[in-house]
């Protein structure tokens, strides 16, 4: 072979190993991008995976399948192991929007940058009912939730009793992470209730002569007496009145709350004769502690009052969830009448 060939035929192998390699590069890039950066979820819109303390990573990955719509779930599995995501697992809330790419998601898993949740209540009576609605929306569960309400010590550490802790609760619509804690959850809530209680507030509940936990348990019976929030200032006004009388309350929510029977249409002398601090019937003054969560309306109303000489308040006979009041006992009585006479009518008993 002279020179020239042998020139030739080195440039030639040269030339195939630089190919060789540009392709192995090129692919090894592909590889690369498809195992991290393409595309990999592609739900309709955001979605979001839970990973509890519970959750392995076989359970996220079919989470994701099912939910995020992952087009190539081993590709996760494999860009898990190398970064060895599966051994550390965050608890938390995490989104996976459209188009995310593996890497892009796995940086939030690892790091735990999860998303806050909107919890919300409203409408509830007991504390069990308050667990299980907020129980039903973050990690910890119900019970978590009522050990800690139950505590009288914990409890004690708020300023509250077992009795007056429903108090803490403001309805309304709160950002968390859905990890947190029962406790850090509570102490949030504690957060919200002090700011709440501005120095206006809490000069009105003073000229009135009542606590902020007095207040919100007024609110709570003025809440269960009237399903027509115009009226709540009007009732408010009323039980005010007859606690600066030290006149006895004679709420008939407290009766149903003592009986346990919110249900009553009517109540009779045996439900009166029921044996319980918040029989107001029986026991001058508030009961122990608020009959249901009051809303921020209901806690407005009771330091916001109407002021006026009602004593005395009777379910309308038209049952139309509005009263009759009246400022004198011949006067209620006959109003009183006026009701029983239709509760007979329709065969309420």
């Amino acid at each position: 072979m002279d020179l020239n060939k042998q020139i030739l035929s080195k440039r030639s192998i040269i030339s195939v190993l630089i190919a060789t390699l540009v392709v192995g590069i090129g692919g090894g890039g592909f590889w690369a991008y498809r195992l991290a950066w393409a595309p990999n979820f592609k739900p309709d819109k955001t979605v979001y995976v839970y990973i509890d303390d519970k959750k392995d990573f076989d359970d996220l990955c079919r989470q994701l399948r099912d939910s995020a719509n992952a087009l190539r779930i081993g590709s996760f599995r494999r860009l898990s192991g190398l970064l060895k995501y599966p051994a550390s697992m965050r608890t938390g809330r995490y989104a996976v929007k459209p188009g995310m790419s593996n890497r892009a998601l796995l940086d939030d898993l690892r790091r735990g940058h999860q998303t806050a949740t909107r919890v919300t209540f409203n409408n509830l009576r007991l504390k069990e009912d308050l667990a299980e609605r907020i129980g039903d929306q973050l990690m910890f569960g119900k019970d978590d939730l009522l050990r800690l309400l139950n505590d009288p010590v914990y409890c004690d550490s708020l300023g509250f009793t077992p009795e007056t802790v429903p108090a803490l609760f403001l309805p309304n619509t709160y950002e968390v992470y859905w990890n947190i804690s029962a406790d850090k959850f509570i102490r949030r809530m504690k957060r919200e209730y002090d700011a709440f209680w501005t120095p206006e507030r809490l000069r009105k509940a003073g000229e009135i002569g009542l606590t902020p936990v007095e207040v919100s348990i007024l609110a709570s019976i003025v809440e269960e007496e009237t399903a027509v929030s115009d009226e709540y200032p009007v009732v408010a006004g009323l039980y005010i009145n007859r606690l600066h009388a030290g006149i006895p309350l004679q709420a008939d929510p407290t009766v149903k709350f003592a009986v346990g029977d919110f249900s009553l249409r009517r109540i009779l002398l045996e439900h009166l004769e029921v044996d319980s601090p918040y029989n107001t019937y029986k026991h001058r003054g508030l009961p122990p502690g608020p009959l249901r969560i009051p809303t921020l309306r209901g806690l407005d109303s009771v330091l916001d009052y109407a002021r006026h000489n009602y004593l005395y308040m009777c379910a309308r006979e038209d049952f139309s969830g509005r009263h009759n009041f009246a400022a004198t006992l011949a006067q209620h009585n006959r109003n009183a009448n006026r009701y029983r006479a239709e509760l007979s009518r329709r065969g309420i008993r």
